[in-house]
């Protein structure tokens, strides 16, 4: 009796780890595993010193608005935060509204078809997915909707790890996978049929120059999707737990600042885009977003234990208990956002880049009038003798 007893203890720990580690996250089942949590790109040993780095760029408030300073700054977080977002989250990096009768895997998949359905792009189609993070998006994309997806990351490590889940997949041939900034994109003019950037923009600094770059690799007539992280309308910036939600929101996901939702569509105007759509994806009927956040509180206490032991065994680096606490943090900021309504982080716009219209003449009197629509020119000839004018000129 007492080898049996022994032997039913020694299944009931061993099942019960299992369960602890296997069973309650999520983790196990998405590509990464917690005895292989690292810092990216960044040396085991040089993690610690990257997240202080990380933070002391908060404590230099105006680097934030530094164009030049903040890829590198976004660059380090996703080194830090990547593995342990797969881990614990899955290789899809954002939010999508919670469906009745529906996993979160499930929800969020359906989230992204949305966005490439909406694009209304043709099988065979090449298409931009602007801040591709490990790929999720980019792979459900490409099943879903036959198109071949090119997904630009600022983030090298991230770019293996997608390329890896992409051959993984069988979607290697139509998945590609560059490393950059998507300020500065490495893709010519007028070259992609559509376009779209999933909670990923919010990193730039200024979002009309990601948007004017987006818009210049896109073919006229082709449409851009977007979904933003913003304020709504019930933030207001004169009431202390706001401000502190929204700190605390930016503080712990490589934010330069977060942007009011009145914003987004004016600048999409602004670098030259048709409105076609906008919306905000996380307010009634749409179940909160948030609630996956709520309902992982169990789960993060299990993997920070976790984290723990193998950082104290010398397994994960030690700087990755830092990084996960934050994390959890910055969980508890979104949901508060989410709960008191000032936050959304699926604030969509649907935008076409103009189709150019050819120069067109009409006959006045004695003069010959020349527009150029596409170029904004104005050529007005009057009796052999060519005037040019500017349209801002000319009014």
């Amino acid at each position: 009796m007492d080898a049996l007893a022994l032997f039913c203890t020694a299944s009931l720990l061993a099942g019960g780890l299992y369960w602890f580690v296997c069973v309650l996250g999520s983790a196990e089942q998405k590509g990464k595993r917690a005895v292989h949590l690292s810092g990216g790109s960044i040396s085991s040993e040089k993690v610690q010193d990257k997240y202080n780095q990380y933070w002391s760029f908060f404590r230099r408030p105006k680097e934030i608005e530094t164009t030049e300073k903040v890829p590198a700054f976004v660059d380090t977080f996703y080194n830090l935060v990547t593995d342990i977002y797969e881990w614990g989250w899955g290789q899809s990096f954002h939010f999508s509204p919670s469906i009745p009768g529906k996993s979160h895997r499930d929800a969020t998949r359906l989230h992204e078809e949305m966005a490439v359905d909406l694009l209304n792009v043709k099988p065979g189609a090449r298409i931009l997915d602007a801040g591709c993070g490990v790929g999720g998006p980019m792979r459900a994309i490409a099943s879903h909707s036959g198109a071949n997806v090119v997904g630009i990351t600022i983030n090298e490590y991230q770019v293996n790890r997608a390329r890896m889940h992409n051959k993984k997949a069988g979607l290697d041939s139509q998945c590609e996978v560059v490393c950059g900034n998507f300020l500065q994109m490495p893709f010519a003019d007028d070259s992609f049929d559509g376009a779209y950037s999933i909670e990923a923009t919010c990193h730039a600094p200024k979002l009309e120059e990601v948007y004017a770059e987006i818009y210049r690799v896109l073919k006229p007539g082709s449409m851009y999707l977007s979904y933003e992280w913003v304020t709504t309308e019930l933030y207001h910036a004169d009431d202390p737990e706001h401000v502190e939600i929204v700190q605390g929101i930016e503080r712990g996901d490589a934010l330069p600042g977060l942007r009011s939702y009145s914003d987004i569509a004016e600048i999409a105007r602004k670098v030259g885009f048709e409105m076609v759509k906008e919306k905000d994806l996380a307010k009634p009927p749409a179940r909160p977003w948030w609630l996956r956040l709520k309902m992982g509180r169990l789960a993060y206490w299990r993997n920070h234990i976790l984290v723990t032991v193998l950082a104290w065994l010398g397994i994960a680096p030690k700087g990755v208990v830092d990084v996960h606490e934050m994390l959890f943090k910055t969980a508890d900021y979104l949901t508060r956002g989410g709960d008191t309504g000032i936050f959304t982080p699926m604030h969509m716009i649907l935008c076409r880049k103009p189709v150019k219209k050819d120069s067109f003449t009409f006959r006045i009197d004695a003069a010959l009038l020349i527009v150029d629509v596409g170029l904004g020119a104005l050529n007005i000839e009057v009796d052999g003798i060519v005037f040019n004018c500017s349209r801002r000129k000319f009014k």
